[in-house]
């Protein structure tokens, strides 16, 4: 059978608002102190821009799958991927407009702020939702979550040099200080998202102008899923009854409480985001069983590899934000080495790096290689992508002489990749279960050793997404777009595991360092995920991993 060749003139072009996601939220790590000092808020309440960025991914695909179900026809596949990009594109464009006004309403406006950053990523969900089933759509289905390999690899490359390049673009420098937070200029953060909302504006163009992109346009009707649209109304009142006191407290100035009633807002901050995550994963969980019993009305969740997968990417995203999320809090520990802030960059920059060194490796399938160069490249890529990530760091003024031993976790990675043989399934198991080692490490012991291994949590995140993403919508036919934008919801993950290991870390028995138990339960279930979708899918007639692993191009 001969395989369909990859439209490489038109993935190149889609690949470019996969970097705008990586940037932008990357980005982000810079922007929080700056809305921390100049609101005057605490570390909790700044977390909100990020809460604000992740929460409107899920309410974003909600919104798209509410109504595709309500006119019994998907939006996304209505309007072609080429046209929910451009859309997607031009909110953001719309989102950086208001982040331009936000600035200009001074210190009161923190809530206008977390609308800008609402509105921001509302356009990055929708450019998701679309964008990956794109990505798998532009070639050979057995190379399809390798085309969502190289669009993460893009993506890390700008979550790599987006702090660099925000930091430089704010503050002239890359090592970030209170005295220069305190004296930030508002014209620079307006003109920095002038320039934003400009590459956004350029990238709709280029979308919309080029002849190379197909529509990606699809007349196919699905039927009223009545059944999931309730479920997932019930499951949003939920999560807005968990978070609704989180976000009430935000208002409480921790200076003027007491350190008993600072003590008890923390706990009831923590109980509620776990309520949260208990009203998420049951809702989920009754779904799965009661589809099984009758179909009818569930449309894309009358598949257990969606509703399982939905669970994946949310933890997926949680785990991959919270490793970096409380990295910084562990290096300021004595048994860390007592890094100050200044000192922590590039350890940070180094744990974005390393989804993107992975990534680059998990993209090599893409292109049309010999089985020999691509040994060989495998090889080679992921030791240039480390040293890129050093140069670019040394020559943005970084002291990496700690990390240069960091190669020897980029063996292992090579390694696992060797082994893998582009198979999605085993590779989510087995990566899963090298994050899952890292972890346990990382937790027993301490210093160097330790800060390695929590990097290489990283490294292994790498090639889930991609993995989760194409095993959770294999066999879906019809009801793709929609499982996609199920699962893109569920980067809710990201705004509610890294507040959740951070209240455990304040808990005085726990602290930071053995918080890091969270990830070690979220690889846990990737890897009974990868382990167990593979008998899902055989159950349905699918034998993913002997359909795609180890195919030649």
């Amino acid at each position: 059978m001969t395989a369909i060749k990859t439209n490489y003139g038109a993935l190149s072009t889609l690949v470019t608002v996969f970097f705008f996601w990586g940037f932008i939220a990357a980005g982000n790590g810079v922007f929080i102190p700056f809305c921390k000092n100049y609101f005057s808020l605490d570390q909790f309440q700044s977390q909100l821009v990020d809460f604000a960025f992740y929460g409107a991914y899920y309410a974003g695909a909600l919104a798209l799958f509410v109504i595709g179900s309500y006119r019994s026809r998907d939006l996304v596949s209505g309007w072609g991927y080429k046209q929910s990009i451009v859309i997607g594109l031009l909110i953001s464009f719309f989102g950086a407009i208001a982040m331009i006004l936000a600035v200009q309403t001074g210190t009161s406006g923190f809530n206008f702020f977390l609308t800008a950053f609402f509105i921001l990523a509302l356009g990055f969900s929708l450019q998701q939702t679309a964008a990956n089933p794109f990505a798998m759509l532009l070639g050979d289905p057995a190379t399809g979550s390798h085309r969502i390999n190289l669009g993460g690899g893009i993506n890390s490359f700008g979550t790599t040099i987006g702090p660099i390049v925000v930091a430089l673009a704010l503050f002239g420098a890359t090592s970030i200080n209170d005295e220069m937070l305190k004296n930030l200029g508002l014209g620079k953060v307006t003109l920095l998202y002038s320039g934003v909302g400009l590459l956004f504006l350029a990238a709709a163009a280029l979308f919309y102008f080029s002849k190379k992109v197909p529509s990606g346009r699809s007349d196919d009707h699905t039927e009223r899923a009545g059944k999931a649209v309730w479920l997932m109304i019930v499951l949003t009142a939920g999560l807005v009854v968990c978070f609704w006191p989180v976000f009430d407290s935000y208002h409480a100035d921790p200076a003027s409480l007491s350190p008993e009633a600072l003590s008890d807002l923390e706990h009831q901050r923590m109980y509620w985001l776990l309520a949260a995550l208990i009203v998420l994963f049951g809702g989920l969980i009754w779904a799965g069983r009661s589809s099984a019993k009758k179909q009818e009305g569930w449309g894309a969740l009358r598949y257990p590899q969606v509703v399982w997968g939905m669970i994946a990417i949310f933890v997926y995203v949680g785990v991959e934000v919270t490793i970096q999320s409380n990295l910084g809090a562990l290096l300021n520990k004595p048994e860390f080495g007592s890094l100050q802030a200044a000192d922590i960059s590039p350890y940070i920059s180094m744990y974005w790096g390393s989804l993107m060194i992975g990534r680059w490796t998990g993209a090599l399938p893409v292109f049309e290689l010999k089985p020999s160069q691509k040994n060989l490249l495998v090889w080679i890529v992921p030791f240039v992508a480390f040293g890129l990530i050093l140069l670019l760091n040394i020559i943005a003024g970084q002291d990496m002489t700690g990390l240069y031993y960091y190669g020897i976790c980029i063996l292992v990675l090579v390694l696992a990749f060797v082994l893998s043989k582009d198979r999605p399934a085993f590779t989510l198991t087995l990566f899963s279960g090298l994050s899952l080692l890292a972890m346990l490490i990382g937790i027993f012991s301490s210093g160097q050793t330790a800060i390695y291994a929590f990097l290489s949590g990283g490294l292994f995140c790498s090639v889930m997404w991609p993995c989760i993403f194409s095993l959770s919508l294999a066999g879906t036919g019809k009801y793709e777009t929609q499982g996609s934008a199920f699962l893109i919801m569920m980067i809710l993950g990201g705004a509610i595991i890294p507040p959740v290991q951070g209240k455990l870390a304040d808990i005085s028995y726990i602290g930071i360092h053995q918080s890091y138990w969270v990830t070690v339960l979220c690889f846990l279930y990737l890897m009974i995920f990868g382990w167990q979708i593979r008998r899902i899918l055989k159950n349905q007639g699918i034998d993913y991993d002997s359909m795609v692993g180890a195919k030649e191009i």
